[in-house]
């Protein structure tokens, strides 16, 4: 039998409330991607996704989260055809300090205030899978060099 797959790049974003139901964001500064967005990042090898998420939420938050909640996946493919995931969680459960890092500054916003936010490129759609429990994809893909965005 034929062994067929893709190569793919495996991320994560991590949204965190506190007992207001305010959420923690990271205004990013990075020139490929900036703007407000909840903080995440790669998946290193042989990393488990959920660790990944635990350790991206200490490196650019300072905080140590537990108790994750798999929310949803925001994919697309990139243009030389490696599929690009986002798994998406979202926890109560944190505890220690919170700290800025280079990837930017981090602060507590009601969830409401975000959509009048500068938000990074696509986090109004994955607000969405956030906050609707029937939604669990945002995939995109470019047509007629514009990019399209199906939440499912």
């Amino acid at each position: 039998m034929e062994r067929t797959g893709e190569t793919a790049i495996f991320t994560n974003m991590c949204m965190v409330l506190d007992e207001a139901d305010n959420v923690l964001v990271l205004d990013r500064i990075d020139p490929g991607w900036p703007g407000i967005c909840f903080p995440g990042g790669h998946v290193e090898p042989g990393e488990s996704f959920v660790d990944a998420a635990v350790r991206e939420m200490r490196e650019e938050t300072g905080l140590e989260v537990s108790n994750l909640e798999l929310c949803g996946v925001k994919d697309w493919t990139l243009e030389d055809g490696t599929r690009y995931l986002v798994f998406l969680y979202r926890t109560h459960t944190f505890r220690g300090e919170l700290q800025s890092s280079e990837e930017g500054e981090v602060r507590w916003v009601p969830f409401g205030e975000l959509p009048q936010m500068t938000l990074a490129e696509g986090m109004l759609q994955t607000l969405h899978l956030y906050g609707t429990p029937t939604l669990s994809e945002q995939f995109g893909w470019e047509q007629d060099d514009e990019w399209q965005n199906v939440l499912k």
